[in-house]
């Protein structure tokens, strides 16, 4: 049985999953969220991944849910318990994560983009909420992150509408940090995150950290003193001084 997730390690310190099911355009089942979940959990324990790139294929990033699956179920997609653990796991995932998004990246596609820290699009990507065609709306966090990242008109529009906005929209809006060709999309996500590795592993989850919580708590609880003062303390920190005055690459141990 071939796997609806490909893992592989392209340059030092970079996880790239690529998702593989392209006969569904990369749609969200249950096994390929299991696959992903496990995969995001395996990335977090070990040490020597620093970043991940997470990707589909040039026809499609994920055109979203499995409608197949979702008709045989009483329960919506977004509520059973598999699905909502994996898609805990991503969110809560501590290390940077880069998309690299080419074709659809509709309704949970999108959602998933939008756990990324940053998105690289290809020239041909579409992203959509169509939920609301099916007579539904986004229910994996959509109807709050793509306002926190858009803007409540636009999002409304999305949702509201179900249409999709092109890559250029797309980058105009926020949405996505660069657009390439799609050829190059996953070069330029995997270069990225492999920029993005090169520096302290326990100063970037720190530093993602502090950036989410912009969104999740008030100004003075997240201008934290605390933890600025503990990476401040921290081995990384010092041999990143020692290596400045030094003038050679730091070697850092992620403490």
């Amino acid at each position: 049985m071939t796997s609806e997730l490909i893992i592989e390690r392209p340059v030092d310190h970079v996880l790239l999953l690529r998702l593989n099911r392209p006969g569904q355009l990369n749609a969200l089942s249950k096994a390929l969220l299991r696959e992903l979940g496990a995969a995001f959990i395996g990335a977090e324990r070990d040490e020597g991944v620093r970043a991940v790139v997470l990707t589909g294929n040039e026809r499609a990033f994920s055109a979203g849910a499995d409608l197949k699956e979702m008709e045989t179920s009483d329960l919506p997609s977004f509520a059973e318990a598999g699905r909502l653990s994996a898609w805990k796991t991503i969110e809560r995932f501590p290390k940077p994560v880069v998309a690299a998004v080419n074709g659809y990246a509709y309704g949970g596609g999108l959602e998933l983009a939008l756990l990324a820290d940053s998105v690289v699009a290809g020239e041909n990507a579409r992203f959509a909420t169509p939920e609301i065609k099916v007579g539904m709306f986004p229910g994996d966090g959509g109807t709050q992150r793509l306002p926190r990242c858009i803007g409540k008109s636009r999002a409304m529009q999305m949702i509201l509408s179900g249409e999709p906005i092109d890559a250029g929209t797309a980058l105009a809006w926020g949405l996505v940090n660069e657009v390439f060709p799609p050829a190059d999309t996953i070069v330029r996500a995997v270069a990225l995150a492999a920029l993005v590795a090169r520096h302290s592993p326990l100063a970037a989850r720190m530093a993602k950290e502090e950036v989410k919580m912009a969104f999740e708590k008030p100004l003075d609880e997240s201008l934290s003193l605390e933890r600025k003062m503990l990476l401040f303390q921290s081995e990384d920190r010092r041999e990143g001084v020692r290596a400045f005055v030094e003038k050679r690459s730091p070697r850092w141990i992620g403490r």
